[in-house]
């Protein structure tokens, strides 16, 4: 896992106009390895290769997969019996698992290991006897997927408002675990508020905002000091890229927009800029942040100047379906 440092040094204010692009952006390892499952299953398996929702939430990537043999579904009963599905990075409730072994389904998980280690908690606690307060978006497919493991001991705070009027069980035996794509401060304040009225509430053994999320909105923080107008690219269902545009705002950019490519770019939006932050959410891949660079070159925002707050080297393995086979050795 990456740790957070410095910023590149910034230039200062020579009233050239400027664009000050985020390292870490785009695609993270839990969303890297998700494609290359869609991937290497279409390769294995030939099309079509079913997809249980979208594998991860950007229009382009699903786009692209479907020109190649994916065919995405909303649930597992409209998948042709004894076919293949794969789960998508968001995880799935054991209800999914269940009704895809009664049709006989080839299943592929490519629930980001991340996504999983919250479902191991939640049903670990749960086991022990714990009220869950799960921290999260209602309807989120990893929400829904992290209540199913243990529905009848989990509850979902969406907001501090809503931490505020919590109630549990047992104040002593009460957990709180999160959506992996949060924004780390809005957390950080559910759980102090959770805490003020749950004195004995326990956290999770490490932390649930994934690295990646934390990553970039750490380098979008860095960047919305100095720039009047940032540009996320990512799609609008895609949690971790929303949340950038509002830590954007809130560490101090009079603007921010979400994009899923460089043709949405309003020039309204630059009027009176001279500096423009980009980046993108953690499902969105470079080429499309390419694009909006070269938009911006257009109409006069040439110079580009990294800002880092993180190196990441993370990486997961594929699915162990997917898994190459070892040959057993000829004995002679």
């Amino acid at each position: 896992m990456s740790t957070a440092g410095q910023a590149t040094p910034l230039p200062g204010d020579s009233g050239t106009k400027r664009v000050l692009l985020a390292v870490p952006r785009g695609f993270c390892a839990g969303v890297a390895r998700a494609i290359q499952t869609v991937e290497k299953a279409l390769e294995l398996y030939g099309a079509p290769v079913y997809v249980r929702h979208e594998i991860v939430h950007n229009k382009h990537v699903v786009q692209t997969l479907q020109r190649k043999g994916a065919v995405f579904v909303k649930e597992v009963d409209e998948v042709p019996e004894g076919a293949t599905v794969i789960y998508s990075a968001h995880g799935v409730a054991p209800v999914v698992h269940d009704k895809a072994a009664e049709r006989d389904l080839v299943t592929i998980d490519a629930t980001c290991p991340l996504v999983t280690k919250v479902h191991k908690e939640a049903v670990r606690y749960a086991r022990e006897g714990y009220d869950i307060l799960l921290i999260g978006h209602e309807g989120h497919e990893e929400v829904i997927g992290t209540l199913g493991e243990a529905p009848e001991h989990i509850t979902l705070v969406d907001s501090p408002d809503d931490a505020a009027n919590v109630e549990v069980r047992d104040e002593s035996k009460v957990v709180w675990l999160s959506q992996t794509t949060l924004s780390v401060d809005e957390t950080t304040e559910t759980v102090n508020t959770l805490k003020e009225k749950l004195p004995h509430l326990i956290s999770p053994p490490s932390d649930d905002i994934c690295y990646a999320t934390q990553n970039r909105q750490a380098a979008i923080k860095q960047i919305a000091q100095q720039a009047e107008m940032v540009i996320v690219v990512g799609s609008p269902n895609s949690s971790n890229s929303q949340r950038l545009v509002e830590v954007a705002k809130l560490a101090g950019a009079c603007d921010a927009h979400l994009i899923d490519a460089a043709s949405e770019i309003n020039e309204t939006w630059l009027d009176d800029v001279m500096t423009v932050g980009v980046t993108s959410g953690a499902s969105v891949p470079d080429i499309l942040v390419e694009q909006v660079l070269k938009w911006l070159a257009r109409h006069g925002y040439q110079d580009v100047t990294t800002v880092t707050a993180a190196e990441e080297a993370q990486q997961f393995a594929l699915p162990r379906e997917l898994a190459p086979r070892r040959t057993r050795a000829t004995q002679p």
